[in-house]
């Protein structure tokens, strides 16, 4: 019986992406308060949804926000990320940014220290031109007015031929099993790519990303160098991570 409850409540989230505890207790009024916690805690080891205060949401979520909405979201835990990618920076380094924006935040504040930049991003290639000392690389491709980005054969092309030390890499779902996921394909074989690429890989991913599954995986725990969060991250994540020689800053 709680199984089928359980399976009931996966149903009913990922139909409505989010659902309030008022809810659920509407949905079993026979089942106790206590019970259905219980039940939730089970769907959140799981991976299926993820609790918040007097609610919860479904992880799968096919289509990201715009770039803009997402923007305003969890400034301050993109500050305290932006602030731990400064310390793997160093003068003339070839880098890569993504088109997050995460990145966003760290292209604003990047040194002019004779940097060679590269990014699939319109506005953050924009905010680099404060740079004098550093170069900047903007891939061409088909533009994304949801992410802000471009994608597509060109912009592939132009990544095979470039070598990069250092790149950064948003994420917009992650779990220890699915590894680091993302919303498009074209954002899975740009991000899988530049990993491949990279000398030095690291994942920007905000805390409320853990356990968020997204359609396309782009790459595995053991395929990064380092994961850069702002938050506790779950056991079984930084488990993998010790065991891939992953380094979580």
């Amino acid at each position: 019986m709680n199984r089928i409850r359980q399976e009931h409540i996966k149903d009913y989230v990922e139909s409505k992406n989010i659902a309030t505890i008022k809810e659920l207790q509407e949905l079993f009024p026979d089942v106790s308060l206590m019970t259905l916690h219980r039940d939730l805690n089970v769907l959140e080891e799981m991976g299926v949804i993820t609790k918040y205060r007097g609610g919860v949401r479904s992880v799968r979520q096919p289509n990201e926000a715009e770039f803009n909405i997402r923007l305003k979201e969890n400034n301050a835990g993109k500050i305290s990320m932006m602030k731990k990618a400064m310390h793997l920076l160093h003068p003339q380094a070839s880098i890569f940014l993504d088109a997050s924006t995460t990145n966003l935040i760290l292209a604003r504040n990047l040194p002019d220290i004779g940097l060679n930049i590269t990014t699939n991003s319109p506005n953050i290639a924009l905010e680099l031109c404060r740079l004098k000392n550093s170069t900047v690389n903007l891939c061409g491709g088909t533009m994304n007015p949801r992410t802000l980005s471009v994608s597509g054969p060109h912009t592939l092309s132009v990544l095979e031929n470039i070598n990069i030390d250092l790149a950064f890499i948003g994420v917009s779902g992650c779990t220890a099993l699915a590894g680091f996921t993302c919303g498009t394909e074209a954002d899975m074989m740009i991000k899988g790519l530049v990993i491949k690429k990279a000398r030095t890989s690291v994942v920007l991913c905000a805390a409320d990303k853990f356990r968020r599954l997204m359609p396309f995986t782009f790459a595995g725990l053991s395929d990064v160098d380092y994961v850069i969060s702002d938050g506790t991250l779950p056991k079984d994540f930084v488990d993998k991570c010790v065991e891939s020689g992953v380094k979580i800053l």
